[in-house]
């Protein structure tokens, strides 16, 4: 048996090369093999890292919600909306049974809302600021310091009033007079005369709200934005999510209501528009793209160029002659007017951006505001809740936070984290301190509960007709606005409060994410937790991070469908090819195989040679296609596969995809060529077998 093998195989190796046929079959089996290796490697390391984004941004390993929900759990859903959930009531239990299940490391309680915040009207925001040195000037008297800010701040709604101003002439220029609102006009008159001024220091509250009622509504640079935010323990979030860091501020302290804001909605929706443009054109730069090439960044240019008016609004007289004589220098300009001298300095190309891009930084960013909102700062959030009302909260900035080698991703940049008891608030579940709120506001207030029945008498009869307060005329007093219960609250509203934590527990909770102590035990662990769920009727819904991952999930599916079916696709191809390529081989061998049955051959000889020969070439170019199929891998995990745009920077799960080969994509590869190679070979080498021995004695004449 092994005399017969060493004979095949050193027939096959002398038959090797000597025909171009094998040479066309060797490289039909080298590409298949180089394309399967590859492919399957990029694939695979594309789905590893999406697991890591997924899993380390907020998913976990698993994902569990109540199995009474309307509607499937996805942490992003394929139409956008968050779907309705039904919440998890006694929490605690479940979590202290979840917690119990073997390889489960951490439980961490969740919920998911999208909401709204508007990110401030530059008027509306220097007049507050005002507003309130003038009130401490009126309750502690005034000082140099205050002084001082008072002339500044009165210097910068003067210089909003002339942009307010030069805006007007513009749109008298191009409209009819009878098309500019008379008020508006002459309250922007109003403001612009010295007379109004001088009188600003005898009256400040009359001349605020004039300002306030008439001049700010005329400058709208403030936008709603929208938010998708997390509530949960953000201690045990930040603790078992470690790809998680906090950018600036700080954490929020146990036991505080409070809200980190991610660092990519910070920087993408709530920075100087201008700043946030000349940001994005470096990153392309960076990538090597160009100005003169990309359409997109050429708008972005135009609109620096053209949409100056946010920054003239944020300088005062002071800060106008210091930018001008920094552009002048800069520009090599005597030009006075700052509005031309911005449209010149950001008239950017590939040659001069970089130049420009550090100037800006380093010199005209420290005279403007560059963030509307800044850490610290308490943020009213709106949403609607589970039964469709609005509800609002104000909650303190702590600060902001990333998910490393996911900065630039808007898919996990996009969600920012709330305290759970914040989040059950404003989803309208009652808090703790909420319900003691109202039986506070109810007990000052003389609220009783009445009989349904006697419901009406109470209201309208004659045991109702007491009168609580008598409603007088007058203007609001700033101090007396607010008593009793009304001023906690206010004090609370400024985010005063603190909860028990124990009251993490007691709470209702919509999802919550498991992380296990080793990831490879995933099949297992479901199958722990669901069975613990009916065992214990916890009423359950578990889903690995793949399928509470949503349309991602889906993504990853569909592109192991995909690569299948390219394989097989140049497999049949390949099959085809071989086959034919063989068959002609095999006629063209007609003597050969002939004279051999002549002299003494037996069929299962001609059979074993013809599948040996077709089987060596398999291997050797297929090995060929796999080590080539390695280099090439080698060569782009040194490199790196760099990510063109922020959805990539989540598949790569960060700015490079440095992909990796495992030895099962070798393996796959040279199964898969040695299958299709024996498959395309059976029904040649079968002819082969049937040659009669008078073939051998026949000739082309």
């Amino acid at each position: 048996m092994l005399a017969r093998l060493a004979i095949l195989l050193r027939i096959a190796g002398r038959n090797l090369f000597r025909s171009r046929i094998n040479l066309l079959i060797g490289s039909v089996i080298l590409g298949g093999t180089l394309l399967v290796v590859v492919g399957g490697a990029l694939l695979n390391s594309v789905v590893s890292s999406m697991s890591r984004s997924i899993i380390g941004s907020v998913a976990g390993h698993i994902q569990v919600y109540s199995a009474a929900s309307k509607e499937e759990f996805a942490i992003w859903p394929m139409g956008g909306n968050d779907p309705d959930l039904s919440p998890m009531v006694d929490w605690e239990r479940k979590q202290r049974l979840l917690e119990s299940v073997p390889n489960v490391k951490a439980v961490i309680p969740m919920g998911i809302n999208a909401a709204l915040i508007t990110s401030g009207n530059t008027v509306d925001l220097t007049l507050e600021e005002l507003r309130s040195v003038v009130r401490q000037e009126k309750e502690h008297g005034s000082t140099p310091d205050l002084q001082a800010r008072r002339a500044s701040l009165k210097e910068h709604i003067r210089q909003i009033v002339r942009v307010l101003r030069s805006d007007l002439v513009r749109e008298e220029d191009i409209n009819t007079p009878q098309a500019v609102d008379p008020e508006a006009r002459a309250a922007i008159e109003r403001a612009s005369s010295d007379a109004f001024w001088e009188s600003f220091d005898r009256d400040p509250y009359g001349a605020l709200e004039f300002l306030e009622n008439r001049l700010a509504p005329q400058l709208s640079d403030a936008d709603l934005v929208p938010l998708r935010y997390v509530g949960t323990d953000l201690e045990a979030f930040q603790k078992n999510f470690d790809r998680m860091e906090i950018v600036d501020g700080q954490p929020v302290p146990p036991g505080h209501r409070g809200f980190l804001m991610s660092k990519f909605v910070y920087e993408d929706r709530l920075k100087l528009r201008t700043a946030r443009r000349l940001d994005k054109i470096k990153d392309a730069l960076d990538l090597k793209g160009k100005i003169a090439r990309d359409d997109t960044l050429q708008r972005y240019v135009h609109e620096n160029r053209t949409q100056t008016r946010e920054i003239l609004l944020q300088l005062d007289r002071l800060k106008t002659e210091k930018a001008v004589a920094l552009l002048q220098r800069t520009l090599g300009s005597s030009e006075k007017d700052l509005e031309r001298l911005l449209n010149a300095f950001f008239d950017t190309d590939d040659s001069n951006f970089y130049e420009r891009y550090r100037v800006f930084y380093r010199d005209l960013a420290p005279l403007l505001q560059l963030y509307r909102l800044k850490v610290g700062d308490v943020l009213t959030i709106t949403a609607f809740t589970r039964s469709g009302y609005v509800q609002s909260l104000n909650l303190k900035v702590w600060g902001t936070f990333q998910f490393r080698g996911l900065e630039k991703s808007a898919l996990s940049g996009n969600i920012n984290l709330m305290d759970i008891v914040s989040f059950r608030e404003l989803y309208g579940y009652l808090s703790a301190d909420r319900k003691a709120e109202i039986e506070a506001i109810k007990k000052e207030g003389g609220a009783r509960e009445i009989d349904r029945s006697r419901a009406e008498e109470e209201l309208f009869g004659q045991a109702s007709r007491k009168i609580v307060a008598e409603a007088t005329p007058g203007i609001i007093d700033e101090k007396e606005q607010f008593k009793g219960t009304g001023a906690v609250l206010r004090r609370e509203e400024l985010v005063r409060r603190v909860y028990d934590p124990a009251e993490i527990g007691r709470g209702v909770v919509l999802d919550a994410a498991i992380v296990l102590d080793d990831p490879r035990q995933l099949g297992k662990t479901l199958a722990d937790i669901r069975a613990l769920s009916e065992r214990e009727h916890l009423g359950l819904k578990v889903l690995s991070w793949r399928e509470a991952a949503g349309f991602l999930g889906q993504f990853i599916l569909l592109a192991n469908v995909v690569l299948l079916l390219a394989v097989a696709i140049i497999f049949i191809v390949a099959m085809v090819i071989i086959n034919n390529s063989v068959m002609m081989a095999t006629l063209q061998r007609t003597p050969e195989v002939g004279t051999m049955r002549a002299i003494g051959a037996p069929r299962g000889f001609i059979l074993g040679m013809v599948l040996v020969e077709t089987l060596t070439l398999g291997m050797i170019f297929g090995g060929a296609g796999a080590a080539l199929g390695s280099g090439v891998i080698a060569l782009l995990h040194w490199w790196g596969i760099p990510a063109q745009n922020d959805t990539l920077y989540f598949f790569f799960s960060g700015p490079r995809l440095f992909p990796t080969l495992s030895p099962w994509n070798i393996v796959a590869a040279l199964v898969i060529v040695i299958l299709v190679t024996v498959l395309s070979t059976l029904y040649p080498a079968f002819l082969a077998t049937h040659v009669a021995p008078v073939r051998a004695m026949q000739t082309d004449e």
